[in-house]
């Protein structure tokens, strides 16, 4: 792995002196890099992954695959084009241990990988990683015909017994604190004997674009997929039994990691933008665009990319945030420099991410003088001049991206431990300058 780079133990948040006006170069997107690595091992041919996310979580899943015999060469591409890993599927065996540091789409997409490996494989991660929700994928796996050891605790660390193949067929889950439980079972449904047929039974099911995008991309390395989506069963899913083709994939950027960015255009009334924006994706990250409008900015979609401009005026939003949970610390973040209040839905699941973003949030703001209030499902959020003070993250990359956006406004904000940003966005306090400077990155 790349070395971290050494920030203090409470980073000073920049305050911004003008409007800011860069072009900010986002990497690429955790979700799509991770799911390709998987359908790329899980390929009967090698492929190439282009510009990938190099990141603690991606990182991760690519060794964690290597323990498993998966071939994994970074470098170029064929054509020089830039960053490209090359993966070349081989036969999946244990012993091994997985380390899965506190990545949820390490911890569920790959123990049903494991499950068709030849022999154990043990899943260990950070102390935050014991407390987050799994029983989903043991459940479905033990279902399906895994033997899995978790001492009934529905969570890690545990070990996967792999057998070499998996029988697979259909299986009923709850879903409702991750959708990737879901996503876990399809990614690896084509090398299942019998495929998979997935049924959410659970409450409302949370980030329905991820499912989505996973969707999509089985579909790319030529799965057969039925989905609610397509005329399907309401929250019902069948993959077919199925070799899957070895792609090129280039990598989107990641839209949620670019939301800190464009925040600052609508905070400090200047324009961002962001090169490479799809016209067309299912990362939940693309609803930036209709929120931050909503919020008193502006955006088109152009040949540099998007160019959101912000009006320096910032209004509150009643919003329902089910599908994109992942942005909600971000938008409070802005909410809490708004004229008007906000109201958070539908995001009660984010109390099981890598803290209980909630309550954490609620807290941190509260602190520099804010007025913010949980709700059964998220957060009511009413202005308050707010005052410097140290912002703590609690190991999670979007509570410290969170009150960098608020130091923005805030004078004397400080955060705990920015480096947890290097989770998706390596060295974010280098491009956070860099926009202020108006280079961009």
């Amino acid at each position: 792995m790349t070395e971290t780079p050494v920030h203090p133990a409470l980073w000073p948040a920049p305050l911004a002196s003008g409007a800011v006006d860069a072009t900010v170069t986002v990497p690429g997107s955790k979700s799509v890099t991770n799911r390709g690595l998987v359908l790329a091992a899980l390929a009967a041919e090698p492929g190439w992954l282009r510009r990938p996310l190099r990141s603690r979580d991606t990182l991760l899943m690519a060794e964690a695959l290597r323990t498993l015999g998966v071939g994994i060469e970074e470098g170029v591409g064929p054509d020089g084009s830039g960053e490209a890993w090359r993966v070349i599927p081989a036969g999946l065996h244990g012993p091994a241990t997985v380390d899965v540091g506190n990545a949820g789409t390490v911890m569920r997409f790959l123990p049903p990988v494991a499950a068709l490996a030849d022999g154990p494989v043990r899943f260990d991660g950070d102390p935050r990683s014991y407390e987050r929700p799994l029983g989903g994928v043991i459940n479905g796996l033990r279902a399906l015909g895994a033997r899995i050891d978790d001492d009934n605790r529905g969570a890690l660390p545990m070990t996967v017994h792999g057998a070499g193949a998996l029988e697979g067929g259909r299986v009923e889950i709850d879903a409702s604190s991750s959708s990737q439980f879901v996503s876990a079972l399809l990614l690896s449904a084509p090398r299942f004997n019998q495929g998979v047929e997935v049924r959410h039974v659970g409450s409302a099911l949370p980030s329905m674009p991820h499912i989505r995008m996973t969707v999509d991309m089985l579909r790319c390395v030529g799965a057969q997929v039925d989905e609610p989506e397509t005329g399907g069963e309401p929250n019902v899913w069948r993959v077919s039994h199925s070799a899957l083709l070895g792609r090129d994939l280039t990598v989107e950027p990641d839209l949620s990691n670019a939301q800190p960015f464009l925040a600052a255009a609508l905070i400090t009334g200047g324009t961002v933008v962001i090169p490479d924006w799809p016209v067309r994706t299912t990362q939940p990250g693309d609803q930036l665009r209709q929120i931050f409008t909503e919020m008193g900015g502006t955006c088109q979609l152009t040949d540099r990319g998007l160019v959101f401009n912000g009006s320096g005026r910032i209004h509150g939003i009643d919003v329902d945030l089910s599908e994109v949970g992942e942005l909600t610390p971000g938008i409070a973040a802005v909410a809490a420099l708004a004229d008007s209040p906000s109201t958070l839905r539908g995001v009660a699941h984010l109390r099981l991410h890598e803290t209980d973003r909630l309550a954490a949030l609620t807290k941190e703001i509260n602190e520099l003088g804010g007025d913010v209030t949980e709700t059964a499902d998220g957060l009511h959020i009413r202005p308050r001049p707010l005052h410097g003070g140290v912002f703590h993250t609690y190991d999670d990359h979007r509570m410290a991206t969170a009150g960098a956006i608020i130091g923005l406004a805030v004078d004397g904000v400080r955060i705990e431990n920015v480096a947890t940003t290097a989770k998706t966005l390596p060295d974010f306090p280098d491009m956070w300058s860099s926009m202020l400077a108006g280079s961009g990155s």
